[in-house]
């Protein structure tokens, strides 16, 4: 496999973006949950230094509650408490505090002394910081602090280290000026949660990401599976073989493109068959005249001279045959002339004057079949484009409706306004076009089967010309038929200026 090929690139970005995804989720998840255990140690701490600062209240009310009982004095009753609290914790700080935290005590004897350790219970790390000893012991506020442990991203790999919390927590010791309990507490218990989700959760991301890759790989292969069959079709269609077909099972956008390219090569296949079709109907078309006169030269030659109706006949069938062949020339020049950019006119004439002219043309040139023609008969009707060219469309329609209706039938061509449009409708009463052909009957070289009698003498090219010369003209054309009863094709042009071809 290239690595500059699709199904490379395709997979080597699948696979990033599996990775980052996978990663990423469980990083994340990872995060939340330490984050929430570092919130839940904040809590924790909190909580023990309240309950610390409740237990020692407690404890210098028992100690107040003695010396009273004693009948102590108040200078002895304040000695009394201090030296009773400096002997050590109480049973309920022991009890209640130092079996989740260290505490420790610090007193002030006097205005200006240093802070003096007292005691402590419980495993700390012995990291308090003076100042805030101070901070607390003077502000009398809770002063907490927080000592961070390794960065939570390694606790990925490592051991968790959350750190510890520190709260300084001021309490009123009769007998001494200041006094301030230490609570240091350790994470302990969050960090073993954390530690024991940290081999699963890299377990269930790697499984996760092995699934997410082979599914990347099988989407992958799928995909250029269809593209491989696309490539194949393609090289078909080059070497003209048009009788495959893309599977088109599925719902998605493989199938819409597989579906797209079958009616493509659908087109092309009627289209290749209908220019064979043509080739054929031509050379036979141009074989007939060419053998016609031919016949009639060699029957010349040989008694024309002395028979003057012999001669007279064989002239008429040269003439007749020869035009036969001049008119198939003029519509394959038509088709080539077409196919090259012309520039048409912009210039104002009047639809109705042109409409009249091509039925009085037709009139002359289908006198015998005794048509009832019929055009508007209303003032000018006035538009911008090249009238040479839309006398030439409307030629080719008209033409085509006297070819197929029988005669002593109508051929109408009538215009109305329709908006900022003028519409042109060339109707006959003539054998009708199958619904079948009704979508192909502007495309090059096609016939239908009941317009292919030799007294019709088409070659499927003048639709195919008209429609070109009205979408350059930046109109439409459509048709609407009904077999046995008539055809009617409506013409929709600009009545301003349009872009020229």
């Amino acid at each position: 496999m290239r690595l500059t090929s699709i199904r490379a690139r395709v997979a080597m970005l699948s696979s990033v973006f599996a990775v980052l995804l996978v990663g990423g989720i469980t990083l994340s998840t990872y995060f939340f949950v330490a984050h929430g255990a570092l919130q839940e140690a904040k809590d924790a701490s909190a909580r023990l230094a309240l309950s610390s600062r409740l237990l020692m209240d407690s404890a210098v009310d028992s100690a107040l509650y003695e010396a009273d009982r004693r009948g102590l004095s108040d200078v002895e009753t304040g000695a009394y408490v201090a030296r009773t609290i400096k002997n050590g914790p109480s049973d309920a700080i022991v009890a209640g505090v130092a079996g989740e935290a260290a505490v420790s005590l610090w007193v002030w004897p006097s205005a200006g002394a240093a802070p003096e350790f007292v005691w402590s219970v419980g495993s700390g790390s012995g990291n308090g910081q003076d100042a805030d000893r101070a901070d607390a012991a003077f502000s009398g506020e809770v002063v907490n602090e927080t000592i961070p442990g390794r960065p939570l991203a390694m606790g990925i790999l490592l051991p968790s280290d959350l750190g510890h919390n520190v709260a300084y927590v001021p309490v009123d010791v009769p007998g001494v000026f200041r006094a301030v309990l230490e609570v240091e507490y350790s994470p302990t218990r969050q960090e073993r949660s954390l530690d024991s989700i940290r081999i699963p959760m890299i377990l269930v991301g790697g499984i996760s990401l092995a699934i997410a890759l082979g599914l990347v790989n099988l989407t992958n292969r799928w995909t250029l599976s269809l593209v491989r069959e696309l490539r194949r079709t393609a090289e078909s269609v080059d070497a003209a073989q048009l009788d495959i077909h893309l599977p088109e099972e599925g719902d998605n956008e493989i199938t819409e493109l597989a579906r797209a390219l079958n009616h493509l090569i659908d087109n092309l296949r009627r289209r290749n068959e209908a220019q064979s079709r043509f080739i054929a109907d031509a050379s036979h078309e141009l074989a007939t005249p060419v053998a016609g006169i031919r016949g009639y030269v060699n029957i010349l030659r040989a008694w024309g001279a002395e028979d003057p109706a012999l001669r007279e006949e064989a002239v008429s069938a040269i003439d007749r045959e020869s035009r036969r062949m001049a008119r198939l020339c003029s519509d394959l020049l038509s088709v080539i002339r077409n196919e090259e950019v012309v520039e048409y006119r912009q210039i104002r004439y009047d639809i109705n004057s042109i409409a009249r002219e091509v039925l009085a043309n037709a009139a002359t040139r289908y006198m015998d079949k005794g048509f009832d023609f019929t055009g508007p008969d209303e003032g000018p009707l006035w538009l911008y484009g090249d009238p040479d060219r839309i006398e030439e469309a409307l030629s080719i329609l008209v033409d085509n409706a006297c070819k197929y209706t029988p005669a002593g039938g109508k051929i109408s061509v009538m215009t109305r306004r329709h908006r900022d449009r003028i519409v042109v409708d060339v109707s006959d009463t003539g054998v009708g076009i199958p619904a079948d052909d009704l979508p192909s009957v502007f495309d090059r070289f096609y016939r239908s089967d009941i317009s292919r009698s030799k007294e019709t003498g088409g070659f499927g090219l003048g639709l195919a010309i008209a429609k070109h010369i009205v979408d350059a003209s930046g109109g439409t054309i459509a048709v609407r038929s009904i077999l046995a009863k008539g055809t009617t094709f409506e013409v929709s042009l600009p009545r301003q200026k349009t872009r020229t071809v």
